[in-house]
């Protein structure tokens, strides 16, 4: 776990080292945010962003897309998969922005969720970028690099969300979660974590743990290679 202290150094490593924070789906309004982010679930952004323009011409409004027949919605969606049941989620989304929240989308958690294919990790991109609300996006960069950095160590996202509001200052949360994203892509990726080149080894778990690891790697090759050079004089 880190300490409040500790999270506001990574967080500023972060600043120096990725100016702009934003982010990285498409969008002119909160609700083709919402319709962006159901289409990213394991799809990556550059086939939604380039799926939504598509989809936002042919469906331009709220109540077009409520309208829309879900198999009209699919077609154009399908490139992002699980074009089914994401167009089905759009289409009951959009009715239910209509027909209960006059087209507005809400700017709270508890009404968010209700939201048909709208879990947390959605609601607090909402909440962040669109009503500019202190939340943390627990996607799969953030929750890969809170526990090598040594947060916490735990895959639920929930937890993850939860402790990272415990000690990322408020107004610091949603950039910090783009941030994340950014250094997630460029340096700390699923399948490496480039630490030779990362602004964050001074501050990361995972960078010590490997640092041991070596050492002990060095020690034992020290003293194989010391034994082997005192059996070869006897």
């Amino acid at each position: 776990m880190k300490t409040k202290k500790e999270a506001a150094a990574i967080v500023a490593a972060l600043e120096n080292e990725y100016p702009l924070a934003e982010c990285f789906l498409d969008s002119e309004t909160a609700w083709q945010l919402l319709v962006a982010v159901r289409l990213s679930a394991q799809c990556t952004d550059l086939r939604v962003n380039a799926t939504t323009p598509t989809l936002f011409a042919k469906f331009p409004t709220i109540s077009a897309l409520a309208d829309a027949d879900p198999k009209d919605i699919e077609e154009i969606v399908r490139p992002c998969g699980l074009g089914k049941s994401k167009a089905r989620d759009i289409n009951l989304c959009m009715k239910m922005l209509r027909d209960e929240y006059n087209c507005v989308v809400p700017d709270n958690m508890e009404d968010l969720l209700k939201l048909p294919g709208v879990g947390r990790k959605s609601a607090n991109l909402i909440l962040g970028d669109v009503f500019g609300k202190p939340a943390i996006v627990a996607d799969t960069h953030c929750i890969r690099l809170s526990n090598r950095l040594g947060f916490l160590n735990s895959t639920d996202m929930y937890k993850v969300e939860m402790e990272l509001k415990r000690v990322v200052a408020p107004e610091k949360q949603n950039d910090f979660c783009h941030r994340l994203v950014e250094h997630g892509r460029a340096v700390c990726t699923a399948r490496k974590a480039m630490c030779e080149k990362c602004v964050l080894a001074e501050y990361c778990a995972y960078k010590k743990a490997e640092d041991k690891k070596a050492q002990k790697a060095a020690a034992k090759a020290v003293k194989a290679a010391e034994k082997s050079s005192a059996d070869s004089k006897t």
